[in-house]
């Protein structure tokens, strides 16, 4: 595993972000929004609901692909959040969590992961993939990466709508962590300044938050991290601990 690095861990957006007034969402994976040129729509990759995010008249920062086969340009990757305290940015752009854990994990940025020096993508398991197998003198752990853009009751909190695909990772790290050959681990990236601790949100899905405390017991690392969001890329930033109940 590499040494620490005294550096903070930034993923760097593919380019300058483009500005935008947000209008409505359709079908879900498409926004419309209102740019200096006029209306225009993007491609949303995040299936949650980005409950409390997205509401007309929102500033927007949108991402630009130069890959011409692609339908719609933009993509899009934060929202500013008006707050008491000052307006920050929310990132929302779900594959996040994967590349900065990556990049953070290179630079050894996970105490609770040293020991493990090769990371592998998309490792299978009986109902699908997770998102990493770790590797290295310690052995093998495997991660699952989730991106939060929720706070409720002062607690980031996922996820913002019900997933069966999430309560089905949930169900394997469990497995993995009981059985005891392999270590299990959750990666939350938390994409917004406020909440002082994490939290499953069991009002918007009571089984995630059963199955993610027993998750927990069976010894599953919970590596909850805030992630600063900016137009100038994704920082890593302070870790989160548990919610005293949850």
């Amino acid at each position: 595993m590499a040494p620490r690095s005294a550096a903070p861990v930034t993923l760097p957006l593919a380019g300058p972000l483009v500005m935008a007034r947000f209008v409505r969402r359709r079908l879900r994976f498409l926004v419309d929004v209102d740019g200096e040129a006029g209306p225009f729509t993007a491609h949303a990759n995040n299936t949650g609901s980005m409950l409390g995010l997205l509401r007309p008249g929102r500033l927007v920062g949108l991402s630009v692909s130069d890959n011409p086969a692609r339908k719609l340009a933009h993509t899009l990757e934060m929202v500013r959040l008006p707050d008491f305290r000052g307006d920050f940015w929310v990132g929302v752009n779900t594959l996040t969590p994967n590349r900065l854990f990556r990049r953070a994990f290179g630079a050894g940025a996970f105490p609770d992961l040293a020991g493990y020096d090769t990371l592998r993508p998309e490792p299978a398991f009986a109902g699908g993939r997770l998102d990493f197998a770790l590797s290295g003198p310690a052995g093998e752990c495997f991660v699952e990466c989730k991106n939060v853009t929720m706070v409720e009751d002062g607690a980031a909190a996922f996820p913002d709508a019900a997933t069966a695909r999430g309560c089905k990772h949930l169900v394997e790290l469990t497995r993995l962590a009981r059985e005891g050959v392999h270590r299990a681990a959750l990666f939350f990236c938390v994409q917004r300044p406020d909440g002082g601790c994490f939290a499953p949100a069991a009002v918007v899905d009571p089984d995630y938050a059963r199955l993610f405390a027993e998750a927990v017991a069976a010894g599953v690392a919970v590596l909850a991290y805030r992630a600063e969001a900016s137009p100038g890329g994704i920082t890593l930033g302070e870790r989160l601990p548990l919610a005293r109940r949850y």
